[in-house]
């Protein structure tokens, strides 16, 4: 059974940083990407970047780009979401997910974890 654990969110002021990891277990098969998604309260969830596990090709939203590095580890099976310069409205639920094929959705989800920027 696949899963996906998040850690290393919590409560940071405005312009510190935090980095989240997200380990996947129980994996099987080759997968082609990975994302970081956040959902604020009130808000619809958000992709903000992906990685792909074999060229570690990454892309971002407009809205973390140049404070947001995400990475990977191919031999621990982890990504890693680098957050810089965090501003109050980072303040979210992150969750991984794993991206078996480029055609498909994201197939697992990680259970979130939260951060919270103070101004």
């Amino acid at each position: 059974q696949v899963q996906l654990v998040e850690s290393g969110g919590g409560l940071v002021q405005a312009g510190g940083s935090l980095r989240l990891s997200c380990a996947v277990s129980g994996r099987t098969f080759s997968s082609y990407a990975m994302g970081w998604f956040r959902q604020a309260p009130g808000k619809e969830r958000e992709l903000i970047c992906t990685i792909t596990w074999s060229g570690g090709n990454t892309n971002y939203a407009d809205s973390v780009k140049g404070r947001f590095t995400m990475s990977r580890d191919n031999a621990r099976d982890t990504v890693y979401l680098q957050m810089n310069s965090l501003k109050p409205e980072d303040t979210a639920v992150y969750y991984c997910a794993l991206k078996r094929t480029v055609v498909t959705g994201y197939d697992y989800w990680g259970q979130g974890t939260q951060v919270t920027v103070s101004s």
